[in-house]
């Protein structure tokens, strides 16, 4: 059954996203995403799906000058990002809805979390439409679920827990955008084209393989999956068991692949021929 991932982010999930999964599977990949974000040395930034923070913290120690704008759907997330990080302005906003001024910002910068907009190509004509000229969108999006080590021992972990039936939101959604020609032809549609699609491996670390099997199973969508069709913590203890038996147990690491969107400047409007 297909899980609303818009409206399943409430109570404990992002304490949970942001201490078993923050540090392991996104910090990485916000350190790389926030650098990238640094050389373009924008002024006004606008972050979507900012989620807990993570990448916010790291846009606001990269680029200091700049003024960050976090935004995320859900407002536990935002309530959550807002306390931890509250250098940011924060706002519950929809990326296909975007209520801001065409032209607003330098830099629109999402860390996965395209994956997640039911109309991709209506997110980025919106965020084409927020972008002032020379502005860039800048994103990553996971590879396949088998690039993923961690993913790919939890699918592992949810497989023992439900034989021949696993719950199938991880590789649905978030490593479900993984095709860079289908990327180039959606921002080509919405009116962008990327000047570079960089795929790139980074190390996840973890302090245990329970860590990473609680992140993903309390502090995701995949939770609802779950919650619909067992117990959520006899689950967790399969899945985290089979992980342990995969990845070793104490400390972890794991590689994990992404693919790196930077478009190319954003032209002036139609008709301005100002420099």
């Amino acid at each position: 059954m297909d899980i609303d991932t818009t409206s399943v982010w409430a109570d404990s999930m992002p304490n949970a996203y942001d201490r078993c999964l923050g540090p392991a599977v996104f910090h990485p990949f916000a350190v790389d995403l926030a650098r990238r974000a640094a050389r373009l040395a924008p002024v006004r930034v606008l972050e979507l799906a900012a989620g807990s923070g993570i990448l916010t913290r790291e846009l606001i120690a990269e680029i200091s000058a700049a003024a960050v704008t976090a935004t995320d759907l859900n407002t536990a997330m935002v309530e959550f990002g807002s306390l931890r990080v509250p250098q940011a302005s924060w706002q519950q906003a929809d990326a296909q809805h975007l209520p801001y001024d065409s032209g607003r910002f330098d830099l629109v910068i999402c860390q996965f979390g395209v994956m997640f907009f039911p109309d991709k190509r209506a997110a980025f004509a919106e965020m084409r439409r927020v972008l002032g000229p020379g502005g860039h969108l800048l994103f990553n999006t996971w590879d396949t679920i088998e690039t993923h080590g961690f993913g790919r021992a939890l699918m592992a972990g949810l497989e023992r827990a439900f034989p021949g039936n696993p719950p199938t939101f991880l590789v649905r959604v978030p490593h479900g955008y993984t095709d860079p020609r289908t990327i180039e032809a959606d921002l080509t549609a919405a009116g962008m084209s990327p000047s570079v699609i960089e795929t790139i491996t980074l190390e996840g670390r973890a302090a245990s393989a329970a860590d990473v099997a609680t992140g993903f199973c309390t502090g995701t969508p995949l939770r609802a999956e779950i919650e619909q069709r067992a117990d959520l913590g006899t689950v967790t203890e399969l899945v985290a068991a089979e992980m342990t038996t995969r990845l070793g147990s104490g400390p972890v690491a794991a590689p994990m692949t992404a693919h790196v969107v930077l478009t190319a400047p954003q032209p002036p409007p139609h008709g301005n021929t100002s420099p």
